[in-house]
Protein backbone atom coordinates (compact mmCIF):
# COMPACT_ATOMS: atom_id res chain seq x y z
CA UNK A 1 0.00 0.00 0.00
CA UNK A 2 1.53 3.26 -0.97
CA UNK A 3 2.52 5.99 1.68
CA UNK A 4 0.87 9.17 2.45
CA UNK A 5 2.68 10.91 -0.21
CA UNK A 6 1.99 8.83 -3.16
CA UNK A 7 -1.51 8.12 -1.73
CA UNK A 8 -2.62 11.58 -1.77
CA UNK A 9 -1.44 12.10 -5.55
CA UNK A 10 -3.73 9.19 -6.47
CA UNK A 11 -6.63 10.81 -4.80
CA UNK A 12 -5.94 14.07 -6.75
CA UNK A 13 -5.82 11.97 -9.98
CA UNK A 14 -9.07 10.21 -9.17
CA UNK A 15 -11.18 13.16 -8.69
CA UNK A 16 -9.66 15.04 -11.43
CA UNK A 17 -10.61 11.76 -13.40
CA UNK A 18 -14.15 12.08 -12.55
CA UNK A 19 -14.69 15.40 -11.43
CA UNK A 20 -18.62 15.35 -12.99
CA UNK A 21 -19.36 12.73 -10.81
CA UNK A 22 -17.94 13.78 -7.58
CA UNK A 23 -20.02 16.51 -7.60
CA UNK A 24 -22.99 15.32 -8.20
CA UNK A 25 -26.30 15.35 -6.28
CA UNK A 26 -27.62 12.30 -4.75
CA UNK A 27 -31.51 11.95 -3.18
CA UNK A 28 -32.24 12.94 0.48
CA UNK A 29 -35.31 12.03 2.09
CA UNK A 30 -36.67 11.08 5.23
CA UNK A 31 -36.68 8.16 7.41
CA UNK A 32 -39.00 7.27 9.61
CA UNK A 33 -40.34 10.67 9.67
CA UNK A 34 -36.48 12.27 10.49
CA UNK A 35 -34.86 13.71 7.78
CA UNK A 36 -31.99 12.39 6.04
CA UNK A 37 -30.15 15.28 3.88
CA UNK A 38 -26.51 12.87 3.46
CA UNK A 39 -24.86 16.11 1.13
CA UNK A 40 -25.36 18.59 4.09
CA UNK A 41 -24.74 16.21 6.80
CA UNK A 42 -23.36 12.74 6.48
CA UNK A 43 -25.43 10.62 9.36
CA UNK A 44 -24.37 7.55 11.57
CA UNK A 45 -26.13 4.26 12.18
CA UNK A 46 -24.96 2.49 15.42
CA UNK A 47 -25.09 -1.18 15.61
CA UNK A 48 -26.73 -3.96 17.92
CA UNK A 49 -25.93 -7.61 17.93
CA UNK A 50 -28.03 -9.90 19.08
CA UNK A 51 -25.76 -12.66 18.32
CA UNK A 52 -23.07 -14.19 20.48
CA UNK A 53 -20.98 -14.94 17.01
CA UNK A 54 -20.50 -11.28 16.25
CA UNK A 55 -17.20 -10.82 17.69
CA UNK A 56 -16.78 -7.10 18.05
CA UNK A 57 -18.34 -7.68 21.83
CA UNK A 58 -18.62 -3.93 22.14
CA UNK A 59 -22.08 -4.08 20.19
CA UNK A 60 -22.98 -7.37 21.36
CA UNK A 61 -26.30 -7.74 24.34
CA UNK A 62 -27.27 -10.48 25.98
CA UNK A 63 -31.19 -10.48 25.65
CA UNK A 64 -33.86 -7.42 24.90
CA UNK A 65 -33.53 -5.35 27.51
CA UNK A 66 -29.68 -4.55 26.90
CA UNK A 67 -30.40 -4.24 23.39
CA UNK A 68 -33.05 -1.75 24.13
CA UNK A 69 -30.37 0.12 26.40
CA UNK A 70 -27.76 0.20 24.30
CA UNK A 71 -30.03 1.66 21.28
CA UNK A 72 -31.33 4.31 23.05
CA UNK A 73 -27.62 5.26 24.35
CA UNK A 74 -26.23 4.81 20.71
CA UNK A 75 -29.69 7.51 20.26
CA UNK A 76 -28.51 9.49 22.67
CA UNK A 77 -24.97 9.75 21.33
CA UNK A 78 -25.52 11.12 17.83
CA UNK A 79 -26.93 7.88 15.64
CA UNK A 80 -30.25 8.64 13.49
CA UNK A 81 -30.79 5.20 13.53
CA UNK A 82 -29.67 1.96 15.01
CA UNK A 83 -29.27 -1.25 13.25
CA UNK A 84 -29.89 -4.43 14.67
CA UNK A 85 -28.84 -8.02 14.32
CA UNK A 86 -29.74 -11.44 14.93
CA UNK A 87 -27.48 -13.94 12.88
CA UNK A 88 -23.82 -12.83 12.22
CA UNK A 89 -22.53 -12.15 8.96
CA UNK A 90 -19.25 -14.54 10.05
CA UNK A 91 -18.65 -17.43 7.42
CA UNK A 92 -18.76 -19.78 10.24
CA UNK A 93 -21.28 -18.24 13.01
CA UNK A 94 -24.85 -20.19 13.91
CA UNK A 95 -27.55 -19.93 11.37
CA UNK A 96 -30.21 -18.45 12.97
CA UNK A 97 -33.87 -19.59 11.58
CA UNK A 98 -36.41 -16.69 10.53
CA UNK A 99 -38.52 -17.60 12.84
CA UNK A 100 -35.55 -17.21 15.72
CA UNK A 101 -34.90 -13.87 14.01
CA UNK A 102 -38.43 -12.73 14.26
CA UNK A 103 -38.47 -13.72 18.04
CA UNK A 104 -35.77 -12.25 19.04
CA UNK A 105 -35.94 -8.96 16.89
CA UNK A 106 -39.45 -7.92 16.86
CA UNK A 107 -39.83 -7.19 20.91
CA UNK A 108 -36.87 -5.15 20.71
CA UNK A 109 -38.10 -2.90 17.78
CA UNK A 110 -41.46 -2.58 19.03
CA UNK A 111 -39.98 -1.50 22.28
CA UNK A 112 -37.28 0.84 20.61
CA UNK A 113 -40.22 2.93 18.25
CA UNK A 114 -42.40 2.87 21.59
CA UNK A 115 -38.88 5.00 22.92
CA UNK A 116 -38.69 7.12 19.37
CA UNK A 117 -35.48 5.42 18.77
CA UNK A 118 -35.19 4.59 14.65
CA UNK A 119 -33.89 1.04 14.11
CA UNK A 120 -32.60 -1.09 10.47
CA UNK A 121 -32.53 -4.50 11.06
CA UNK A 122 -30.54 -6.63 9.38
CA UNK A 123 -31.35 -9.63 7.41
CA UNK A 124 -31.79 -11.48 3.82
CA UNK A 125 -34.87 -13.11 5.01
CA UNK A 126 -38.59 -11.82 3.71
CA UNK A 127 -40.61 -12.90 6.78
CA UNK A 128 -37.78 -11.09 9.42
CA UNK A 129 -38.29 -7.88 7.14
CA UNK A 130 -41.99 -8.07 7.21
CA UNK A 131 -42.55 -8.91 10.72
CA UNK A 132 -40.20 -6.03 12.10
CA UNK A 133 -41.42 -3.33 9.84
CA UNK A 134 -45.01 -3.83 10.95
CA UNK A 135 -43.25 -3.70 14.39
CA UNK A 136 -41.89 -0.58 13.65
CA UNK A 137 -38.66 -0.90 12.12
CA UNK A 138 -37.75 2.16 9.40
CA UNK A 139 -35.23 0.33 7.26
CA UNK A 140 -34.21 -3.23 6.02
CA UNK A 141 -30.67 -3.55 5.67
CA UNK A 142 -30.53 -6.27 3.35
CA UNK A 143 -27.91 -8.21 2.92
CA UNK A 144 -29.24 -10.93 0.01
CA UNK A 145 -30.37 -10.97 -3.38
CA UNK A 146 -32.84 -14.28 -3.26
CA UNK A 147 -36.37 -13.19 -2.55
CA UNK A 148 -34.97 -9.68 -2.69
CA UNK A 149 -38.99 -8.49 -4.48
CA UNK A 150 -40.94 -9.53 -1.46
CA UNK A 151 -38.60 -7.42 0.61
CA UNK A 152 -39.16 -4.71 -1.45
CA UNK A 153 -42.63 -5.08 -1.53
CA UNK A 154 -42.70 -5.24 2.47
CA UNK A 155 -40.53 -1.94 2.23
CA UNK A 156 -42.67 -0.26 -0.12
CA UNK A 157 -45.86 -1.13 1.76
CA UNK A 158 -44.40 0.61 5.18
CA UNK A 159 -43.08 3.42 3.42
CA UNK A 160 -39.40 2.37 4.75
CA UNK A 161 -36.00 2.37 3.71
CA UNK A 162 -33.79 -0.34 2.06
CA UNK A 163 -30.17 -0.60 2.31
CA UNK A 164 -29.85 -2.63 -0.45
CA UNK A 165 -25.85 -4.29 0.05
CA UNK A 166 -23.55 -5.62 -2.75
CA UNK A 167 -22.99 -9.24 -1.95
CA UNK A 168 -21.90 -11.66 -4.95
CA UNK A 169 -24.06 -14.98 -3.75
CA UNK A 170 -27.66 -15.22 -3.04
CA UNK A 171 -26.76 -13.92 0.59
CA UNK A 172 -23.63 -12.92 3.10
CA UNK A 173 -23.83 -16.19 4.68
CA UNK A 174 -23.11 -18.04 1.44
CA UNK A 175 -20.20 -16.53 -0.92
CA UNK A 176 -17.07 -17.75 -1.71
CA UNK A 177 -14.49 -15.21 -3.67
CA UNK A 178 -15.10 -11.56 -4.57
CA UNK A 179 -14.36 -11.04 -8.38
CA UNK A 180 -14.14 -7.51 -9.23
CA UNK A 181 -11.17 -7.13 -11.27
CA UNK A 182 -8.94 -3.88 -10.39
CA UNK A 183 -11.15 -1.40 -10.44
CA UNK A 184 -13.77 -2.31 -8.65
CA UNK A 185 -16.81 0.27 -9.49
CA UNK A 186 -18.12 -0.79 -13.11
CA UNK A 187 -19.19 -4.38 -11.39
CA UNK A 188 -20.67 -2.78 -8.51
CA UNK A 189 -22.92 -0.26 -11.15
CA UNK A 190 -23.57 -3.08 -13.11
CA UNK A 191 -25.00 -4.72 -9.98
CA UNK A 192 -26.90 -2.14 -8.20
CA UNK A 193 -28.36 -0.95 -11.51
CA UNK A 194 -30.81 -3.69 -11.55
CA UNK A 195 -31.82 -3.95 -7.91
CA UNK A 196 -32.62 -0.45 -7.56
CA UNK A 197 -34.63 -0.52 -10.94
CA UNK A 198 -36.48 -3.37 -9.50
CA UNK A 199 -37.05 -1.63 -6.26
CA UNK A 200 -38.36 1.81 -7.20
CA UNK A 201 -40.45 -0.48 -10.06
CA UNK A 202 -41.94 -1.91 -6.81
CA UNK A 203 -42.78 1.48 -4.71
CA UNK A 204 -39.70 1.84 -2.83
CA UNK A 205 -38.86 5.38 -2.52
CA UNK A 206 -35.85 5.89 0.12
CA UNK A 207 -32.85 3.68 -1.34
CA UNK A 208 -29.51 3.67 -0.21
CA UNK A 209 -26.36 0.91 -1.53
CA UNK A 210 -23.96 -0.65 0.54
CA UNK A 211 -20.68 -1.71 -1.53
CA UNK A 212 -20.36 -4.57 1.55
CA UNK A 213 -17.37 -4.13 2.80
CA UNK A 214 -17.76 -6.01 6.03
CA UNK A 215 -18.68 -9.35 4.21
CA UNK A 216 -16.23 -12.03 4.59
CA UNK A 217 -15.52 -13.54 0.92
CA UNK A 218 -12.70 -16.46 1.43
CA UNK A 219 -9.92 -14.28 -0.99
CA UNK A 220 -10.28 -11.92 1.10
CA UNK A 221 -9.55 -13.30 4.30
CA UNK A 222 -5.52 -11.83 3.75
CA UNK A 223 -5.21 -8.94 6.35
CA UNK A 224 -3.24 -6.89 3.72
CA UNK A 225 -5.63 -7.54 0.56
CA UNK A 226 -8.76 -7.55 2.88
CA UNK A 227 -7.23 -3.85 4.02
CA UNK A 228 -6.05 -2.41 0.03
CA UNK A 229 -9.42 -3.65 -1.05
CA UNK A 230 -11.73 -1.72 1.56
CA UNK A 231 -9.45 1.49 0.93
CA UNK A 232 -9.77 1.31 -2.80
CA UNK A 233 -13.17 0.56 -1.92
CA UNK A 234 -14.09 3.83 0.58
CA UNK A 235 -11.47 6.39 -1.42
CA UNK A 236 -13.92 5.70 -4.75
CA UNK A 237 -17.51 5.56 -3.35
CA UNK A 238 -18.08 8.88 -4.68
CA UNK A 239 -18.36 7.51 -8.28
CA UNK A 240 -21.51 5.29 -6.83
CA UNK A 241 -23.21 8.53 -6.80
CA UNK A 242 -23.85 8.21 -10.67
CA UNK A 243 -26.59 5.92 -9.56
CA UNK A 244 -28.64 9.12 -7.34
CA UNK A 245 -28.55 7.45 -4.31
CA UNK A 246 -26.58 7.71 -1.02
CA UNK A 247 -23.99 5.36 0.22
CA UNK A 248 -24.26 3.46 3.37
CA UNK A 249 -20.59 1.80 4.82
CA UNK A 250 -19.96 -0.26 7.02
CA UNK A 251 -16.68 0.62 8.59
CA UNK A 252 -14.43 -2.22 9.22
CA UNK A 253 -11.81 -3.36 12.07
CA UNK A 254 -8.80 -4.28 10.30
CA UNK A 255 -7.45 -6.18 13.70
CA UNK A 256 -4.26 -7.61 12.15
CA UNK A 257 -2.89 -4.21 12.03
CA UNK A 258 -4.37 -2.15 15.33
CA UNK A 259 -3.90 -5.22 17.38
CA UNK A 260 -5.18 -3.98 20.87
CA UNK A 261 -6.26 -0.66 19.47
CA UNK A 262 -8.89 -1.79 17.23
CA UNK A 263 -11.39 0.08 18.61
CA UNK A 264 -9.07 3.00 16.10
CA UNK A 265 -9.92 1.56 13.22
CA UNK A 266 -13.50 2.58 12.54
CA UNK A 267 -12.32 6.17 13.37
CA UNK A 268 -9.29 5.85 10.77
CA UNK A 269 -11.31 3.96 8.12
CA UNK A 270 -14.49 6.91 8.66
CA UNK A 271 -11.63 9.34 7.36
CA UNK A 272 -11.44 7.18 4.39
CA UNK A 273 -14.65 6.71 3.60
CA UNK A 274 -15.85 10.68 3.77
CA UNK A 275 -13.80 11.83 1.64
CA UNK A 276 -15.40 9.32 -0.73
CA UNK A 277 -18.19 11.01 0.07
CA UNK A 278 -20.09 8.44 1.78
CA UNK A 279 -23.74 9.10 3.47
CA UNK A 280 -24.47 6.92 6.12
CA UNK A 281 -21.79 5.71 8.65
CA UNK A 282 -22.59 2.43 10.14
CA UNK A 283 -20.51 2.09 13.33
CA UNK A 284 -20.19 0.27 16.70
CA UNK A 285 -18.51 3.21 18.13
CA UNK A 286 -20.78 6.31 17.41
CA UNK A 287 -19.09 8.95 19.83
CA UNK A 288 -15.85 8.45 18.16
CA UNK A 289 -17.39 8.43 14.47
CA UNK A 290 -18.90 11.69 15.59
CA UNK A 291 -16.18 13.20 16.24
CA UNK A 292 -14.31 12.90 13.40
CA UNK A 293 -17.36 13.92 11.21
CA UNK A 294 -17.73 17.41 12.89
CA UNK A 295 -13.71 17.73 12.46
CA UNK A 296 -14.05 17.30 8.92
CA UNK A 297 -17.09 18.95 8.86
CA UNK A 298 -15.03 22.10 10.70
CA UNK A 299 -12.72 22.26 7.31
CA UNK A 300 -14.01 24.82 4.97
CA UNK A 301 -13.22 24.07 1.09
CA UNK A 302 -9.68 26.29 0.88
CA UNK A 303 -8.79 25.50 4.56
CA UNK A 304 -5.76 23.28 3.83
CA UNK A 305 -4.65 24.58 0.28
CA UNK A 306 -2.25 27.08 0.49
CA UNK A 307 -2.12 30.71 0.04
Amino acid sequence: MPGPAPLLAEMAALAAAHAPVLRAPVRAFDIGGRPFTPDERPALMGVVNLSPDSWYQESVVTGPDAAVSRARLLAAQGALLVDIGAESTLAGATRVSPEQQVATLVPVVSALHGHGVLTSVETYAPAVAGAVLGAGASVVNLTGISREAEVYDAVAAHGAAVIICFVQGSNVREVSDLVLGDDPIPAMLDHFGPRIDRAVSLGVERILIDPGLGFYYGNLLDGPGRVRHQVKVFLNTFRLRALGWPVCHALPHASGFFGGEVRSAEPFFAVLAALGRTGLFRTHEVPRIRAVLDTLGAIAPGDISPA
